[in-house]
C-alpha cells in the first residue's frame, strides 16, 4: 500500500510499505477516506527526529472503513464507517476507567517511561504506523474505532480523532468562570477550536497569533484577535482591567517563536548520531518557551494556564518565582480522546455546525501531494491553516 513515510530531519515520502493487516484477533483495517495532517506531525520533522526511523508511518487523524474484521471483534463490521481516536487504549484498565485514555495501563511505553501508544508518532509512544495511508490497522478496535452511522461527510467527523477533543480539553482544563475572559495562543487548527469553544460557552475570548489568515479566520468567530509584538503582555492587560485575562491555553508548544538559542539546542539534537541524539533529548532537552512565559505573565493572579501545544523538553527553565508568587494553576497533557467523544459528537451532527468542523480546512489534497502538503503547512503559505489527505 502507499503511505507518507518520515525519512530523514525535514524530509518525507510516499513510498510502497507493507499492507496493513489483521496481526491480533481484536484488529480491524480501515480504508482511509480522509486524513488530516497535524501540527504535532511537524515536530517529527525536526525536535523529534531522534526518536524517527526511516520509513516509519506517519499520520494521527484518520476516519475511514472497514475492510477487514478480526475474530474477536464484537461492534464492528466490514462497511462500517470510523473514526480513529489518535490514542489507543484499553478501555478497560485503572486509568481508562478514570477517563484517562492517554495514561492507558494497558498500551503504556513503560520501556520509554511514556503514555498510550499513539498512532504513527515516535519510538517513544508505541512506533505504530499512522493513518496517513491508504489502509490502516486499527488495534482493539472495539474500543478504539468509533461508528459513524450518519452519511453526513467527513468532515463533520474527521477532527474527533484529535484536534477538536484536544482543544476541548483544553478549554475544560483552562478552568474559567462564568463570563470570564479566555486567552489563546496560537490560532493554528487546536487554537481555532478552542477559541471557538470558548466563544460557545459565552466567554469573551482573546487570540494571538503572527498569521493575518489565521486571525481572520478567529475573528469570524467572535474571536478579539492580537498579532505578536513587543508589547504584547502590555496590551492584553490594557484589553483586561490590567489583570490579565482568567485563563490562557497555550496552544503554540515546544517549537514557539522568540528563542534561537532553544531552537538551535533542538536542533543540535537533531543532527547528532541516533543515540547520542536520543539521550541528549532526554535528559537535557529544551523547548522554545515563548509562548508558555507569555501565559504564565499575562494570565491574572489566581487564574489558570492550560497547555494543548505539545512539550517535549525534560530541562526547560521555568520562572517558578512568579508562577508560585501570582498563584497560578496549570493543568496539561495528551488528550484523553474518547472522554470527550459523548460531549462533541452532538455538536459536530447539529445542522448549525456550531464549532465550524466544515470552516477550518483550507487544502485538500491526494496522498501523494503529502510531502508538498506538509512544506506549505510548515511555512504557514498560501494560507494554509489546515491539510486533508484523501488516499
Amino acid at each position: 500500500m502507499r503511505a507518507l513515510t518520515w525519512q530523514a530531519a525535514n524530509k518525507v515520502a510516499v513510498e510502497d510499505v507493507p499492507d496493513a493487516t489483521i496481526i491480533d484477533p481484536t484488529d480491524v483495517v480501515l480504508r482511509i477516506t480522509s486524513t488530516a495532517i497535524c501540527g504535532s506531525d511537524l515536530h517529527l520533522l525536526d525536535v523529534l527526529k531522534p526518536f524517527m526511523h526511516k520509513h516509519d508511518v506517519m499520520g494521527h487523524e484518520p476516519m475511514g472503513v472497514v475492510v477487514a474484521v478480526g475474530s474477536e471483534v464484537r461492534t464492528l463490521s466490514e462497511g462500517n464507517r470510523v473514526v480513529i481516536p489518535f490514542v489507543i487504549a484499553c478501555g478497560e484498565c485503572y486509568m481508562c476507567r478514570r477517563g484517562l485514555t492517554s495514561q492507558c495501563e494497558t498500551t503504556q511505553n513503560r520501556d520509554q517511561n511514556s503514555g498510550a501508544t499513539l498512532y504513527g508518532y515516535t519510538e517513544l509512544y508505541g512506533r505504530v504506523p499512522g493513518g496517513q495511508a491508504e489502509y490502516l490497522r486499527v488495534p482493539r478496535a472495539d474500543f478504539n474505532a468509533i461508528k459513524v452511522t450518519s452519511d453526513l461527510p467527513d468532515e463533520r467527523y474527521l477532527f474527533l480523532s484529535d484536534i477538536l477533543p484536544t482543544a476541548w480539553q483544553g478549554v475544560h482544563y483552562a478552568a474559567v468562570p462564568d463570563g470570564g475572559t479566555l486567552l489563546v495562543l496560537g490560532l493554528g487548527p487546536v487554537g481555532q477550536f478552542a477559541a471557538r469553544i470558548g466563544a460557545y460557552r459565552g466567554y469573551r475570548v482573546l487570540g494571538v497569533d503572527l498569521v493575518p489568515e489565521r486571525r481572520a479566520l478567529a475573528d469570524r468567530y467572535g474571536v478579539e484577535t492580537l498579532d505578536v509584538t513587543d508589547d504584547l503582555s502590555d496590551r492584553i492587560r490594557d484589553l483586561t482591567d490590567g489583570r490579565g485575562p482568567h485563563s490562557v491555553i497555550d496552544a503554540v508548544g515546544m517549537e514557539a517563536h522568540g528563542n534561537p538559542l532553544a531552537a538551535a539546542a533542538q536542533a543540535a539534537a537533531g543532527v547528532l548520531p541516533s543515540a547520542v541524539g536520543k539521550k541528549v533529548a532526554k535528559t537535557v532537552g529544551v523547548d522554545r518557551l515563548a509562548a508558555l512565559r507569555t501565559a504564565i505573565e499575562t494570565v491574572q493572579r489566581g487564574g489558570t494556564v492550560s497547555l494543548s501545544g505539545v512539550y517535549g523538553g525534560v530541562a526547560d527553565p521555568m520562572p517558578m518565582l512568579t508562577m508560585f508568587d501570582k498563584g497560578i494553576g496549570m493543568r496539561m497533557g495528551q488528550c484523553n480522546v474518547h472522554r470527550w467523544i459523548s460531549d462533541l459528537w452532538p455538536l459536530v451532527e447539529d445542522p448549525a455546525d456550531p464549532l465550524g468542523v466544515t470552516d477550518l480546512v483550507t487544502h485538500h489534497a491526494q496522498l501523494e501531494e503529502a510531502p508538498a502538503m506538509y512544506e506549505l503547512f510548515k511555512n504557514k503559505e498560501d494560507g494554509c491553516i489546515k491539510v486533508v489527505l484523501h488516499p
